[in-house]
């Protein structure tokens, strides 16, 4: 299994990069939110990141079934954060460049899904 064309490892450094974002935003939550909606979010980061590496090295039987899986667990994290900004608890500027990030994300990993 080689990996695919270079124009898929952005989407590792893209949400690499939000995720250490996240990871700095984390530490400044109010406790009750980081260690409930926060442990969820974090856990949805690095759920999401290990479908994306497993899908890279993937062959074309199985690469679709776990861009997909991405894709869900993704949409959650999205979700969760959403919630997360709802409660306060993540203030409109972070949450903003958490959210702007998150979006060139979730295009890349769509065009991806197009592709197989």
């Amino acid at each position: 299994m080689s990996p695919p064309p270079d124009g898929n490892f952005s989407i590792l450094q893209k949400l690499t990069a939000a995720y250490l974002l996240w990871h700095n935003f984390l530490n400044q939550l109010p406790r009750l939110a980081r260690y409930s909606l926060g442990t969820k979010i974090d856990s949805l980061f690095a759920e999401t990141l290990e479908l994306v590496l497993s899908a890279r090295y993937a062959g074309k039987d199985s690469k679709l079934a776990l861009i997909n899986k991405a894709i869900v667990k993704f949409d959650a994290l999205k979700f969760f954060l959403q919630i997360l900004w709802q409660s306060k608890a993540l203030d409109n500027k972070k949450y903003l460049c958490l959210s702007e990030a998150l979006s060139e994300i979730g295009k890349i990993m769509g065009g991806w899904k197009k592709l197989f």
